[in-house]
Protein backbone atom coordinates (compact mmCIF):
# COMPACT_ATOMS: atom_id res chain seq x y z
CA UNK A 1 0.00 0.00 0.00
CA UNK A 2 1.26 3.27 -0.18
CA UNK A 3 0.67 5.66 2.00
CA UNK A 4 -0.13 9.51 0.96
CA UNK A 5 1.90 12.81 3.20
CA UNK A 6 1.26 16.57 2.79
CA UNK A 7 3.63 18.96 4.06
CA UNK A 8 1.95 21.94 4.38
CA UNK A 9 4.72 24.34 6.01
CA UNK A 10 8.33 24.54 5.25
CA UNK A 11 10.44 21.88 7.21
CA UNK A 12 13.89 20.25 6.96
CA UNK A 13 14.09 18.26 3.43
CA UNK A 14 17.20 16.41 5.39
CA UNK A 15 14.90 15.95 8.08
CA UNK A 16 11.83 14.40 6.03
CA UNK A 17 13.80 12.07 3.77
CA UNK A 18 13.48 9.36 5.64
CA UNK A 19 9.36 9.51 4.41
CA UNK A 20 10.68 11.08 0.96
CA UNK A 21 13.01 7.48 0.91
CA UNK A 22 10.66 5.06 2.27
CA UNK A 23 8.94 2.69 -1.20
CA UNK A 24 5.79 2.97 0.70
CA UNK A 25 4.98 6.79 0.58
CA UNK A 26 4.32 9.78 -1.46
CA UNK A 27 5.28 13.03 -0.32
CA UNK A 28 4.34 16.19 -1.44
CA UNK A 29 5.53 19.24 -0.62
CA UNK A 30 2.96 22.02 -0.89
CA UNK A 31 3.30 25.08 1.48
CA UNK A 32 1.75 28.29 1.57
CA UNK A 33 -2.35 27.16 0.75
CA UNK A 34 -5.18 28.97 1.63
CA UNK A 35 -7.89 26.70 3.99
CA UNK A 36 -9.99 26.70 1.13
CA UNK A 37 -7.02 25.37 -1.39
CA UNK A 38 -6.25 22.50 1.42
CA UNK A 39 -9.62 21.28 1.63
CA UNK A 40 -9.33 20.99 -2.42
CA UNK A 41 -6.37 18.48 -1.77
CA UNK A 42 -6.77 16.81 0.99
CA UNK A 43 -9.33 14.13 0.66
CA UNK A 44 -7.04 11.10 -0.08
CA UNK A 45 -3.62 11.95 2.34
CA UNK A 46 -3.18 9.81 4.96
CA UNK A 47 -1.01 11.89 7.02
CA UNK A 48 -0.46 15.71 7.45
CA UNK A 49 3.02 17.85 8.40
CA UNK A 50 2.60 21.46 9.67
CA UNK A 51 4.66 23.63 11.84
CA UNK A 52 3.17 26.74 13.23
CA UNK A 53 2.37 28.85 10.11
CA UNK A 54 -0.70 26.79 8.73
CA UNK A 55 -4.03 25.90 10.67
CA UNK A 56 -5.56 23.16 10.61
CA UNK A 57 -9.26 23.23 11.43
CA UNK A 58 -12.49 21.14 12.04
CA UNK A 59 -13.26 21.68 8.42
CA UNK A 60 -9.94 20.29 7.10
CA UNK A 61 -10.18 17.13 9.15
CA UNK A 62 -13.67 16.37 8.15
CA UNK A 63 -12.45 16.74 4.09
CA UNK A 64 -9.69 14.05 4.83
CA UNK A 65 -11.66 11.15 4.56
CA UNK A 66 -8.01 8.92 4.47
CA UNK A 67 -6.66 11.37 7.05
CA UNK A 68 -4.70 9.24 10.28
CA UNK A 69 -2.36 11.22 11.11
CA UNK A 70 -1.83 14.75 11.76
CA UNK A 71 2.11 16.03 12.73
CA UNK A 72 3.39 19.06 14.05
CA UNK A 73 7.18 19.53 13.45
CA UNK A 74 7.63 20.61 16.96
CA UNK A 75 5.85 21.43 20.50
CA UNK A 76 3.00 23.32 20.19
CA UNK A 77 -0.21 22.16 18.74
CA UNK A 78 -2.45 25.53 18.73
CA UNK A 79 -2.69 25.63 15.21
CA UNK A 80 -4.58 22.18 15.08
CA UNK A 81 -7.98 21.84 16.18
CA UNK A 82 -7.84 18.79 18.95
CA UNK A 83 -10.99 17.82 19.93
CA UNK A 84 -11.93 17.83 15.88
CA UNK A 85 -9.07 15.70 15.29
CA UNK A 86 -10.09 13.19 17.72
CA UNK A 87 -13.62 13.32 17.31
CA UNK A 88 -12.59 12.09 13.67
CA UNK A 89 -10.58 9.36 14.83
CA UNK A 90 -7.39 11.66 13.72
CA UNK A 91 -3.99 11.04 16.00
CA UNK A 92 -2.06 14.39 16.52
CA UNK A 93 1.38 13.81 17.37
CA UNK A 94 4.33 16.42 17.89
CA UNK A 95 7.85 16.25 18.59
CA UNK A 96 8.77 16.86 22.55
CA UNK A 97 12.07 16.36 22.32
CA UNK A 98 13.76 17.82 19.29
CA UNK A 99 14.10 21.08 20.57
CA UNK A 100 15.11 20.49 24.03
CA UNK A 101 19.09 21.75 23.29
CA UNK A 102 18.00 24.44 20.97
CA UNK A 103 15.12 26.11 24.33
CA UNK A 104 18.11 25.26 26.56
CA UNK A 105 21.11 27.22 24.81
CA UNK A 106 18.34 30.27 23.92
CA UNK A 107 17.90 30.23 27.66
CA UNK A 108 21.43 30.74 28.67
CA UNK A 109 21.81 33.09 25.77
CA UNK A 110 19.17 35.07 27.15
CA UNK A 111 20.58 35.24 30.31
CA UNK A 112 24.13 36.07 29.54
CA UNK A 113 22.46 39.27 27.27
CA UNK A 114 20.94 40.00 30.63
CA UNK A 115 23.40 39.97 33.28
CA UNK A 116 26.14 41.73 30.42
CA UNK A 117 23.55 44.65 28.81
CA UNK A 118 24.65 43.16 25.46
CA UNK A 119 21.86 44.23 23.04
CA UNK A 120 21.73 47.45 24.44
CA UNK A 121 25.49 47.86 24.10
CA UNK A 122 25.10 46.54 20.61
CA UNK A 123 22.73 48.92 19.89
CA UNK A 124 24.36 52.18 20.98
CA UNK A 125 27.95 51.38 19.78
CA UNK A 126 26.26 50.44 16.24
CA UNK A 127 24.50 53.72 16.27
CA UNK A 128 28.55 55.00 16.66
CA UNK A 129 28.06 55.72 20.59
CA UNK A 130 30.89 54.56 22.67
CA UNK A 131 29.34 54.29 25.92
CA UNK A 132 31.03 52.11 28.12
CA UNK A 133 30.63 53.39 31.58
CA UNK A 134 27.07 52.76 31.18
CA UNK A 135 27.04 49.12 30.76
CA UNK A 136 27.98 47.37 34.36
CA UNK A 137 26.81 43.88 33.77
CA UNK A 138 26.92 41.30 36.70
CA UNK A 139 28.63 37.88 36.86
CA UNK A 140 26.43 34.04 36.50
CA UNK A 141 29.00 33.19 38.59
CA UNK A 142 28.43 32.68 42.84
CA UNK A 143 24.22 33.78 42.18
CA UNK A 144 21.45 31.64 42.41
CA UNK A 145 19.52 30.82 40.02
CA UNK A 146 16.10 29.25 40.55
CA UNK A 147 14.29 27.36 38.05
CA UNK A 148 11.07 26.91 37.99
CA UNK A 149 10.03 23.40 36.40
CA UNK A 150 12.42 21.23 36.01
CA UNK A 151 11.65 18.83 33.02
CA UNK A 152 14.64 18.09 30.64
CA UNK A 153 15.08 21.85 29.62
CA UNK A 154 14.75 22.63 33.38
CA UNK A 155 17.66 20.28 33.91
CA UNK A 156 19.81 21.34 30.96
CA UNK A 157 19.92 24.93 32.05
CA UNK A 158 20.39 23.71 35.54
CA UNK A 159 23.88 21.84 34.52
CA UNK A 160 24.83 24.67 32.24
CA UNK A 161 24.42 27.02 34.80
CA UNK A 162 26.08 25.09 37.49
CA UNK A 163 29.30 24.70 34.82
CA UNK A 164 28.95 28.67 35.30
CA UNK A 165 29.39 28.57 39.37
CA UNK A 166 25.87 29.46 39.79
CA UNK A 167 24.03 27.57 42.84
CA UNK A 168 20.80 26.54 41.78
CA UNK A 169 17.14 26.03 43.53
CA UNK A 170 14.02 24.86 41.89
CA UNK A 171 10.41 23.98 42.27
CA UNK A 172 8.55 21.07 40.47
CA UNK A 173 5.33 19.17 41.58
CA UNK A 174 7.59 16.18 40.50
CA UNK A 175 10.95 16.91 41.56
CA UNK A 176 11.96 13.88 44.48
CA UNK A 177 14.43 14.52 46.49
CA UNK A 178 16.67 11.58 45.21
CA UNK A 179 16.40 13.37 42.16
CA UNK A 180 17.67 16.53 43.19
CA UNK A 181 20.49 15.88 45.61
CA UNK A 182 21.99 14.07 42.63
CA UNK A 183 21.30 16.79 40.60
CA UNK A 184 23.26 19.21 43.00
CA UNK A 185 19.81 21.29 42.97
CA UNK A 186 17.78 22.57 46.30
CA UNK A 187 14.12 21.86 46.25
CA UNK A 188 12.51 25.00 47.58
CA UNK A 189 8.65 26.45 46.81
CA UNK A 190 7.92 28.89 44.15
CA UNK A 191 7.55 31.78 47.16
CA UNK A 192 10.87 30.56 48.50
CA UNK A 193 12.59 30.56 45.41
CA UNK A 194 11.57 34.81 44.85
CA UNK A 195 13.59 35.74 48.07
CA UNK A 196 16.44 34.00 47.10
CA UNK A 197 17.25 34.19 43.76
CA UNK A 198 19.10 36.20 41.61
CA UNK A 199 17.68 34.77 38.20
CA UNK A 200 14.78 33.01 37.70
CA UNK A 201 13.79 30.96 34.63
CA UNK A 202 10.71 29.01 33.48
CA UNK A 203 10.29 25.57 31.94
CA UNK A 204 6.82 24.30 32.60
CA UNK A 205 3.60 24.18 30.11
CA UNK A 206 0.99 26.67 30.63
CA UNK A 207 -1.83 25.12 32.40
CA UNK A 208 -4.29 26.72 34.92
CA UNK A 209 -2.01 26.20 37.66
CA UNK A 210 0.94 27.67 36.11
CA UNK A 211 -0.51 30.55 34.34
CA UNK A 212 1.01 33.50 36.29
CA UNK A 213 2.68 31.58 38.32
CA UNK A 214 5.45 34.52 38.35
CA UNK A 215 3.08 37.55 39.42
CA UNK A 216 2.25 40.20 41.78
CA UNK A 217 2.48 38.10 44.68
CA UNK A 218 5.95 36.67 43.42
CA UNK A 219 7.26 39.95 42.94
CA UNK A 220 6.30 41.52 46.31
CA UNK A 221 8.55 38.89 47.76
CA UNK A 222 11.43 38.47 45.27
CA UNK A 223 15.27 39.70 46.36
CA UNK A 224 15.57 43.24 44.66
CA UNK A 225 17.48 43.53 41.52
CA UNK A 226 15.91 39.98 40.42
CA UNK A 227 15.93 39.13 36.87
CA UNK A 228 13.78 36.82 34.88
CA UNK A 229 14.00 34.56 31.71
CA UNK A 230 11.19 32.89 29.68
CA UNK A 231 11.47 30.62 26.92
CA UNK A 232 8.95 28.61 28.01
CA UNK A 233 5.45 29.59 27.45
CA UNK A 234 4.02 33.32 27.33
CA UNK A 235 1.60 33.80 30.23
CA UNK A 236 3.71 31.68 32.58
CA UNK A 237 5.08 35.19 33.26
CA UNK A 238 1.93 37.79 34.21
CA UNK A 239 2.98 40.45 31.54
CA UNK A 240 0.65 43.11 33.18
CA UNK A 241 2.42 42.32 36.46
CA UNK A 242 5.87 42.31 35.42
CA UNK A 243 5.48 45.67 33.86
CA UNK A 244 4.66 46.94 37.46
CA UNK A 245 7.47 45.28 38.82
CA UNK A 246 10.10 47.15 36.18
CA UNK A 247 8.12 50.38 37.01
CA UNK A 248 8.76 50.03 40.91
CA UNK A 249 12.45 49.07 40.04
CA UNK A 250 11.48 45.77 42.40
CA UNK A 251 13.46 43.82 39.83
CA UNK A 252 16.55 44.36 37.58
CA UNK A 253 15.32 42.97 34.20
CA UNK A 254 13.67 40.46 31.96
CA UNK A 255 13.87 37.95 29.48
CA UNK A 256 11.42 36.75 27.55
CA UNK A 257 11.17 34.87 24.12
CA UNK A 258 7.57 34.28 24.71
CA UNK A 259 4.16 36.39 24.69
CA UNK A 260 0.82 35.94 26.38
CA UNK A 261 -0.32 37.45 22.81
CA UNK A 262 1.81 36.20 19.85
CA UNK A 263 2.86 38.18 17.33
CA UNK A 264 3.03 40.66 20.58
CA UNK A 265 1.12 43.91 20.68
CA UNK A 266 2.40 45.83 23.75
CA UNK A 267 5.13 47.69 23.30
CA UNK A 268 5.12 49.39 26.82
CA UNK A 269 7.05 45.76 27.54
CA UNK A 270 8.73 45.42 24.49
CA UNK A 271 10.12 48.79 24.40
CA UNK A 272 11.22 48.82 27.95
CA UNK A 273 14.79 49.45 28.55
CA UNK A 274 15.28 46.42 30.98
CA UNK A 275 13.84 44.07 28.88
CA UNK A 276 15.79 42.00 25.89
CA UNK A 277 12.96 40.46 23.83
CA UNK A 278 13.25 37.64 20.87
CA UNK A 279 10.32 36.40 18.54
CA UNK A 280 9.79 32.92 19.87
CA UNK A 281 13.51 31.80 18.68
CA UNK A 282 13.69 28.80 21.40
CA UNK A 283 13.70 25.94 18.58
CA UNK A 284 14.78 27.82 15.81
CA UNK A 285 17.92 26.11 15.29
CA UNK A 286 19.22 23.98 11.71
CA UNK A 287 19.96 21.15 14.49
CA UNK A 288 16.21 21.75 16.40
CA UNK A 289 14.49 21.91 12.78
CA UNK A 290 16.31 18.74 11.50
CA UNK A 291 15.62 17.01 14.49
CA UNK A 292 11.39 17.77 14.71
CA UNK A 293 10.92 16.53 11.53
CA UNK A 294 13.19 13.45 12.01
CA UNK A 295 11.06 12.58 15.09
CA UNK A 296 7.50 13.33 13.68
CA UNK A 297 8.51 11.15 10.06
CA UNK A 298 9.77 8.22 11.96
CA UNK A 299 6.37 8.24 13.97
CA UNK A 300 4.30 8.67 10.69
CA UNK A 301 5.76 5.79 9.43
CA UNK A 302 5.09 3.64 13.16
CA UNK A 303 1.45 4.41 13.14
CA UNK A 304 0.44 3.42 9.78
CA UNK A 305 2.20 0.67 9.40
CA UNK A 306 2.67 -0.51 13.09
CA UNK A 307 -0.13 1.02 15.02
CA UNK A 308 2.81 2.23 17.90
CA UNK A 309 2.35 5.44 18.78
CA UNK A 310 4.90 7.36 21.07
CA UNK A 311 3.96 11.51 21.18
CA UNK A 312 0.25 11.65 20.53
CA UNK A 313 -1.11 14.79 22.26
CA UNK A 314 -4.64 13.18 21.77
CA UNK A 315 -6.33 9.96 22.01
CA UNK A 316 -7.76 8.37 19.10
CA UNK A 317 -11.32 7.34 18.88
CA UNK A 318 -11.71 4.31 20.70
CA UNK A 319 -15.30 3.96 21.44
CA UNK A 320 -15.89 0.73 19.42
CA UNK A 321 -12.95 -0.93 20.42
CA UNK A 322 -13.79 -0.60 24.29
CA UNK A 323 -16.17 -3.18 25.66
CA UNK A 324 -19.17 -1.46 26.86
CA UNK A 325 -19.52 -3.22 30.36
CA UNK A 326 -15.41 -1.16 30.76
CA UNK A 327 -16.36 1.95 29.84
CA UNK A 328 -18.13 2.74 33.31
CA UNK A 329 -14.49 1.77 35.25
CA UNK A 330 -13.23 4.10 32.72
CA UNK A 331 -14.96 6.91 33.89
CA UNK A 332 -14.55 5.80 37.56
CA UNK A 333 -10.85 5.45 36.92
CA UNK A 334 -10.72 8.98 34.90
CA UNK A 335 -12.79 10.61 37.75
CA UNK A 336 -10.26 8.73 40.51
CA UNK A 337 -7.37 10.34 39.30
CA UNK A 338 -8.93 13.94 39.15
CA UNK A 339 -10.03 13.13 42.93
CA UNK A 340 -6.87 12.04 43.72
CA UNK A 341 -4.24 14.73 42.35
CA UNK A 342 -6.87 17.50 43.95
CA UNK A 343 -7.05 16.02 47.38
CA UNK A 344 -2.92 15.97 47.93
CA UNK A 345 -1.20 18.65 48.05
CA UNK A 346 2.00 17.73 46.36
CA UNK A 347 2.05 15.05 43.62
CA UNK A 348 2.51 11.45 44.49
CA UNK A 349 6.21 9.91 43.81
CA UNK A 350 4.46 6.53 44.06
CA UNK A 351 1.18 4.62 42.88
CA UNK A 352 -0.42 1.31 43.72
CA UNK A 353 -3.71 0.32 41.53
CA UNK A 354 -5.58 -2.46 42.63
CA UNK A 355 -7.85 -4.17 40.79
CA UNK A 356 -10.24 -6.69 41.74
CA UNK A 357 -13.36 -9.01 40.45
CA UNK A 358 -14.41 -9.71 36.86
CA UNK A 359 -12.34 -6.74 35.40
CA UNK A 360 -8.72 -7.70 36.71
CA UNK A 361 -9.43 -10.89 34.32
CA UNK A 362 -9.58 -8.44 31.11
CA UNK A 363 -7.04 -6.22 30.56
CA UNK A 364 -6.92 -2.73 32.83
CA UNK A 365 -4.30 -0.58 30.77
CA UNK A 366 -7.05 1.48 29.67
CA UNK A 367 -8.07 1.62 33.19
CA UNK A 368 -4.37 2.92 34.12
CA UNK A 369 -3.64 5.18 31.56
CA UNK A 370 -7.20 6.96 32.20
CA UNK A 371 -6.66 7.47 35.87
CA UNK A 372 -2.81 8.79 35.39
CA UNK A 373 -3.33 10.72 32.64
CA UNK A 374 -6.17 12.25 34.66
CA UNK A 375 -3.99 12.38 37.93
CA UNK A 376 -1.26 14.49 35.56
CA UNK A 377 -3.70 16.83 34.05
CA UNK A 378 -3.39 19.57 36.30
CA UNK A 379 0.41 20.07 36.07
CA UNK A 380 0.88 18.68 32.02
CA UNK A 381 -2.43 20.53 30.86
CA UNK A 382 -4.27 18.93 27.48
CA UNK A 383 -1.44 17.53 26.58
CA UNK A 384 -1.07 14.77 28.57
CA UNK A 385 -3.48 11.83 27.35
CA UNK A 386 -4.01 7.66 27.63
CA UNK A 387 -1.75 7.54 24.77
CA UNK A 388 0.95 9.35 26.22
CA UNK A 389 0.32 9.18 30.01
CA UNK A 390 2.56 6.00 31.17
CA UNK A 391 5.53 8.27 29.19
CA UNK A 392 4.64 11.31 31.31
CA UNK A 393 4.64 9.62 34.19
CA UNK A 394 8.20 7.88 33.27
CA UNK A 395 9.13 11.48 32.61
CA UNK A 396 8.39 12.60 36.41
CA UNK A 397 10.17 9.39 37.74
CA UNK A 398 7.29 8.11 39.23
CA UNK A 399 6.56 4.86 40.06
CA UNK A 400 3.37 2.80 39.64
CA UNK A 401 2.46 -1.19 40.31
CA UNK A 402 -0.50 -2.67 39.09
CA UNK A 403 -2.32 -5.68 41.29
CA UNK A 404 -5.00 -7.88 40.44
CA UNK A 405 -7.33 -10.00 42.74
CA UNK A 406 -10.08 -12.05 42.44
CA UNK A 407 -13.61 -10.85 43.96
CA UNK A 408 -13.65 -8.82 47.11
CA UNK A 409 -16.12 -8.83 49.74
CA UNK A 410 -18.87 -6.45 48.47
CA UNK A 411 -18.51 -6.01 45.01
CA UNK A 412 -18.40 -7.46 41.69
CA UNK A 413 -15.36 -5.24 40.87
CA UNK A 414 -13.35 -3.07 42.96
CA UNK A 415 -10.29 -0.37 41.88
CA UNK A 416 -8.36 0.60 44.92
CA UNK A 417 -5.63 3.06 44.84
CA UNK A 418 -2.66 4.22 47.04
CA UNK A 419 -0.61 7.72 46.03
CA UNK A 420 1.89 8.17 48.50
CA UNK A 421 5.08 11.03 48.80
CA UNK A 422 7.50 12.08 50.77
CA UNK A 423 4.56 13.42 53.33
CA UNK A 424 1.23 11.75 52.58
CA UNK A 425 -0.17 8.90 51.87
CA UNK A 426 -4.39 8.63 50.52
CA UNK A 427 -6.22 6.10 49.91
CA UNK A 428 -9.25 5.71 46.69
CA UNK A 429 -11.49 2.94 46.58
CA UNK A 430 -14.51 2.92 43.87
CA UNK A 431 -17.13 1.16 42.15
CA UNK A 432 -19.82 0.84 39.82
CA UNK A 433 -22.82 -0.17 41.61
CA UNK A 434 -26.02 -1.80 40.10
CA UNK A 435 -28.77 0.74 39.33
CA UNK A 436 -26.79 3.53 40.91
CA UNK A 437 -23.39 4.31 38.81
CA UNK A 438 -19.99 5.37 39.66
CA UNK A 439 -19.18 5.70 43.49
CA UNK A 440 -16.04 6.36 45.44
CA UNK A 441 -16.68 3.81 48.47
CA UNK A 442 -13.36 4.40 50.27
CA UNK A 443 -11.12 6.98 51.31
CA UNK A 444 -8.24 6.73 53.35
CA UNK A 445 -9.55 4.75 56.52
CA UNK A 446 -13.46 6.41 55.74
CA UNK A 447 -16.14 4.04 54.10
CA UNK A 448 -17.69 6.62 51.83
CA UNK A 449 -20.61 6.60 49.53
CA UNK A 450 -19.65 9.64 47.00
CA UNK A 451 -21.03 10.01 43.59
CA UNK A 452 -18.65 11.67 40.96
CA UNK A 453 -20.14 15.45 40.53
CA UNK A 454 -18.78 18.82 39.30
CA UNK A 455 -18.29 20.57 42.70
CA UNK A 456 -16.75 18.46 45.58
CA UNK A 457 -15.71 19.47 48.88
CA UNK A 458 -14.43 17.12 51.90
CA UNK A 459 -13.62 17.90 55.09
CA UNK A 460 -11.38 16.60 57.22
CA UNK A 461 -13.01 17.50 61.20
CA UNK A 462 -13.62 16.34 65.12
CA UNK A 463 -17.14 14.98 65.24
CA UNK A 464 -19.26 17.10 67.50
CA UNK A 465 -22.63 18.36 67.83
CA UNK A 466 -23.29 21.14 65.87
CA UNK A 467 -20.44 21.02 63.07
CA UNK A 468 -22.82 20.40 60.08
CA UNK A 469 -25.42 23.34 61.24
CA UNK A 470 -22.20 25.65 61.46
CA UNK A 471 -21.33 24.79 57.86
CA UNK A 472 -24.87 24.67 56.56
CA UNK A 473 -25.13 28.78 57.67
CA UNK A 474 -21.98 29.62 55.80
CA UNK A 475 -22.32 27.79 52.57
CA UNK A 476 -26.33 29.15 52.68
CA UNK A 477 -25.27 32.91 53.60
CA UNK A 478 -23.05 31.99 50.29
CA UNK A 479 -25.58 30.57 48.14
CA UNK A 480 -23.85 27.52 48.29
CA UNK A 481 -26.83 24.75 47.51
CA UNK A 482 -25.65 21.03 48.96
CA UNK A 483 -26.91 18.53 46.54
CA UNK A 484 -26.12 15.55 48.94
CA UNK A 485 -23.65 15.11 52.04
CA UNK A 486 -21.82 12.14 53.21
CA UNK A 487 -20.22 11.55 56.57
CA UNK A 488 -17.56 8.89 57.87
CA UNK A 489 -16.18 8.76 61.48
CA UNK A 490 -14.15 6.57 63.12
CA UNK A 491 -16.50 7.08 66.62
CA UNK A 492 -18.19 9.43 68.62
CA UNK A 493 -16.13 12.46 69.03
CA UNK A 494 -13.11 11.24 66.69
CA UNK A 495 -12.09 11.77 63.63
CA UNK A 496 -14.25 11.99 60.92
CA UNK A 497 -14.64 12.80 57.09
CA UNK A 498 -17.62 15.26 55.22
CA UNK A 499 -18.04 15.03 51.69
CA UNK A 500 -20.25 17.02 50.32
CA UNK A 501 -21.55 17.40 46.37
CA UNK A 502 -22.35 21.01 45.94
CA UNK A 503 -24.59 22.88 42.84
CA UNK A 504 -21.64 25.61 42.83
CA UNK A 505 -18.49 26.13 43.74
CA UNK A 506 -17.68 27.27 46.97
CA UNK A 507 -15.36 30.86 46.38
CA UNK A 508 -12.40 31.68 48.63
CA UNK A 509 -13.91 34.13 50.80
CA UNK A 510 -16.57 31.08 52.01
CA UNK A 511 -13.18 28.34 52.24
CA UNK A 512 -11.92 30.87 54.72
CA UNK A 513 -15.31 31.32 56.76
CA UNK A 514 -15.59 27.27 56.77
CA UNK A 515 -11.85 26.72 57.66
CA UNK A 516 -12.02 28.31 61.09
CA UNK A 517 -15.15 26.54 62.40
CA UNK A 518 -14.20 24.66 65.61
CA UNK A 519 -13.18 21.05 64.63
CA UNK A 520 -12.06 21.52 60.81
CA UNK A 521 -8.71 20.30 60.12
CA UNK A 522 -8.45 20.07 56.56
CA UNK A 523 -10.63 21.42 53.44
CA UNK A 524 -10.27 20.75 50.31
CA UNK A 525 -12.51 21.28 47.16
CA UNK A 526 -12.57 19.05 43.96
CA UNK A 527 -13.72 20.25 41.04
CA UNK A 528 -14.59 17.27 38.17
CA UNK A 529 -15.25 17.53 34.19
CA UNK A 530 -18.97 15.14 34.20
Amino acid sequence: MTYKVLVLDPVSEDGIKELIDHPNYQVDINTGLTEDEIIEIIYDYHAIVVRSQTKITENVIQHGRMLKVIARAGVGVDNIDIDAATKFGVIVINAPDGNTISATEHTMAMMLSLSRDIPEAHKELSEGTWNRGAHKGVELYGKTLGIIGVGKIGFGVARRAQIFGMKVVAFDPYLSDEKAKESGIEKLEVDEIAGVADFVTVHTPLTPQTKGIVGKSFFEKCKPGLRLVNVARGGIIDEADLIDALKEERIGGAALDVFEEEPPTNMELLSHPSVIVTPHLGASTIEAQEKVAVSVSREIIQILENNTIVHAVNAPRMSENINKELQPYINIASHMGSVGIQLMNKPPNEIRLKYHGDIAVDDTSMLTRSFIANLLRPHFGESVNIINALYFLQEQDVTYKVEKKGKTKGYNNYLEVELTNADEHLVLGASVLDGYGERIVKLDDYQVDIKPTQHILVINHIDRPGIIGDMGMILGKHQVNIASMQLGRSNEGGAALLSLSLDSRVSEEALEELSVIEGFKDLKQVDLQI
